[in-house]
């Protein structure tokens, strides 16, 4: 069984989007998300999304998995660009599609994954630091993998690091992220001072304001009174 075959087709069927401007609001409250289709040598296409069923396949995808939008009767191949979500509810609001071409390579970016265990942070109580949580690469559309796994188990000492040039190369794909870029490091652990830093409390000055005789006898009479 070949390597695509394996791989599961997945088809969503997407309405044409007549509806624009302040109607979308409309649209959401319907369960419907507005999104676009765009790609080389293709017209954009806006369309209309199944809040419910486009969440489901997001899950399962992200921006990695090739899709296939279903579009008057016609299918086609995308990777999910971009979406933008809701800044309280994180809900989706708008869903952009990059169409591909299957016998094309393109560039997309595809998140790291961190395995194994670094003996300098087990051992030697040092921190490791990821400093890159995705990376660009290049390859066939049904070839871009899910993530790119970084072993960190050769970390023994603090200072040390993982660069993209120190990743094993793939026949299915190519890094496109600058080789320098550090993606891991390992460092010290610095203690934090457990007393919280306190300031000399100095007595608050009481300044006494002279009193005029009327006043003085004011109050006076004021205690004798109570």
């Amino acid at each position: 069984m070949t390597k695509k075959e394996t791989k599961e087709k997945i088809i969503f069927k997407v309405e044409p989007r007549k509806i624009f401007g302040k109607k979308i609001k409309k649209l959401r409250r319907e369960g419907l998300i507005p999104g676009n289709i765009f790609g080389k040598n293709f017209s954009s296409k806006a369309i209309t999304i199944n809040l419910k069923e486009f969440t489901k396949i997001y899950r399962k995808l992200k921006e990695t998995g090739l899709l296939y939008l279903e579009l008057d009767q016609e299918k086609l191949p995308v990777l999910i660009h971009q979406v933008q979500k809701h800044p309280v509810k994180g809900s989706f609001l708008h869903v952009d599609f990059k169409k591909v071409d299957l016998k094309e390579k393109t560039q997309t970016e595809v998140p790291v994954e961190i395995i194994g265990e670094s003996p300098a942070v087990s051992e030697k109580n040092a921190i490791l630091l990821t400093l890159m949580d995705h990376l660009l690469i290049e390859a066939l559309p049904e070839e871009i993998p899910q993530s790119i796994k970084v072993d960190i188990s050769n970390l023994k000492e603090i200072g040390q690091e993982i660069k993209v040039s120190d990743l094993p190369k793939n026949s299915s794909y190519e890094i496109r992220t600058e080789k320098e870029k550090v993606i891991v490091s390992v460092v010290a652990h610095k203690e934090e001072s457990i007393a919280p830093e306190t300031q000399p409390v100095t007595a608050p000055e009481i300044i006494t304001e002279k009193k005029t005789g009327e006043e003085q006898k004011e109050i006076s009479e004021q205690n004798q009174s109570s």
